[in-house]
């Protein structure tokens, strides 16, 4: 009984210790302006294997955990998916992301006829390459204040059309394992089946005011009741689902939609969220566990290059896409940085390749470690690229002023290269020094603002500043 009582006990203290960790590792990228799953993702490095080696990834508690974190996160982006927002974004979103797969394929396709990889392979990473991560492209957007607007609609219904792509992703990805031929006809009917049914529900429940489901009246105000019932009801789709030959994320995302459409939709988030918060913490945590230090320090040039390929590969192809579905510059270049990483359910898809052996042990260890490096470089990469693209088309507005300026009243003659190149020169330096004046009226602005200064005082006390 001692024994066991130990046991128990150092058990505890490993859980205790695995979150403390998870949570100060949350909580320094919080500070760093970086999404907290980033730093979920760095506990789970340092606990696991490549780390401490306190969490195994054999542990079936963890994996477990982890599996219902996904689903529970697909069953979330079914309930808070406004159908009228995602029909309005419908069309760009769908020639976005069909683009994004495009290029990923001919990207992925590309790199097999110069290397010996396999049909499948080449496949499932243009599926993972794909894919972009909603949790960290939404709170990229919702820090500079675009998730309301264009940008942010634009990004969230590529994010979601991404999304329902998933389903036969998995599918694919779990049918070219093993050495059998593969069963091309079941597959194609698994997908049809699966976006005829969503495609219905989703027609269905847009032309329909909210659902009341059974005993809605009866459980809104228990808590306990709601959120049991809503954790069976989205493991019983995902169960079907599994069991007629589809994925399990399917099942959870259909039910998300069905609670999303009917009247009990509001109570349910409110009680589901910490619970979905709780699992996808288990989820990246697994993610970190999974990361293979050794591999890519032993292979860190291979992993580096192919990293900072697909951040600058998917973010020129996703401004190119939005510019050419008709946006905006601004919208292309907010909505495009904020999807230029891999996705969290590249995860998923990576593992399920695996398992089934579509994917070699090289190929899935290289996905996993280019994914973790674009979710923790795309915040930073992002703020980066906004600032310099900003300063450049400012200089540029600048420079074309002040050279309209210096030409008015005058004709430019071809002939003369020395009075050309003249011209642009003090066009250049007008420019410059007018861009100097602005950044030292907002600091002068900036630091009236700061409390404790004259002007923020006078403000506050109603006198003037002395």
């Amino acid at each position: 009984m001692e024994e066991t009582a130990a046991g128990h006990a150092g058990d505890l203290t490993v859980i205790a210790f695995v979150i403390l960790v998870a949570v100060l590792a949350g909580l320094g990228l919080m500070r760093l302006r970086q999404p907290p799953l980033v730093g979920f993702i760095l506990a789970g490095v340092l606990l696991g294997p490549s780390g401490v080696g306190l969490v195994s990834t054999s542990d079936e508690n963890v994996t477990m955990l982890a599996e219902m974190g996904v689903l529970m996160l697909l069953f979330f982006i079914g309930m808070e998916l406004s159908l009228k927002a995602f029909v309005a974004t419908l069309r760009p979103a769908l020639l976005i992301a069909g683009g994004q797969l495009a290029a990923a394929m001919a990207i992925t396709f590309g790199l097999k006829l110069i290397s010996n990889a396999t049909f499948a392979e080449a496949l499932i990473l243009g599926f993972i390459i794909a894919l972009s991560s909603t949790v960290v492209a939404m709170k990229m957007l919702e820090d500079i204040g675009e998730l309301r607007s264009e940008p942010g609609r634009i990004a969230v219904g590529v994010l979601i059309a991404q999304d329902l792509a998933v389903v036969p992703m998995l599918l694919v990805a779990t049918s070219l394992g093993g050495e059998g031929e593969i069963a091309w006809f079941s597959l194609c009917l698994k997908i049809a089946v699966a976006v005829v049914v969503l495609a219905g529900l989703l027609w269905y429940l847009g032309r329909r005011p909210k659902l009341k489901l059974p005993f809605a009246a009866a459980i809104e105000d228990n808590v306990e009741i709601l959120a049991l019932g809503s954790l069976a009801f989205c493991f019983a789709f995902a169960s079907v689902s599994g069991l007629v030959g589809l994925s399990p994320a399917y099942g959870a995302f259909i039910a998300g939609l069905v609670v999303g459409a009917s009247t009990l939709r509001s109570p349910v988030i409110h009680v589901v969220e910490p619970i979905q918060s709780i699992l996808l913490v288990v989820f990246f945590l697994s993610i970190g566990l999974l990361i293979d230090l050794d591999y890519i320090v032993a292979n860190w040039e291979l992993v580096l290059v192919a990293a900072i390929f697909v951040i600058l590969a998917k973010t020129f192809f996703n401004v190119v896409l939005i510019r050419l579905a008709g946006l905006s510059h601004k919208t292309a270049i907010e909505a495009g940085l904020s999807m230029a990483q891999i996705g969290e359910f590249s995860f998923v898809l990576a593992a399920a390749a695996y398992a089934s052996r579509a994917i070699g042990d090289d190929v899935y260890r290289l996905a996993l470690a280019v994914t973790a490096i674009t979710l923790l470089i795309s915040p930073a990469w992002m703020a980066l690229t906004r600032t310099v693209e900003g300063e450049a088309r400012f200089g540029y507005e600048q420079f074309r002023q002040a050279l309209a300026e210096i030409y008015e009243g005058q004709v430019e003659t071809v002939e003369d290269m020395g009075f050309w190149l003249k011209v642009r020169a003090r066009a250049l330096r007008r420019a410059y020094r007018r861009r100097q004046a602005v950044r030292k009226a907002e600091k002068a602005r900036s630091a009236d603002h700061e409390p404790g200064s004259a002007a923020a005082r006078s403000s506050e006390s109603g006198t003037p500043a002395q």
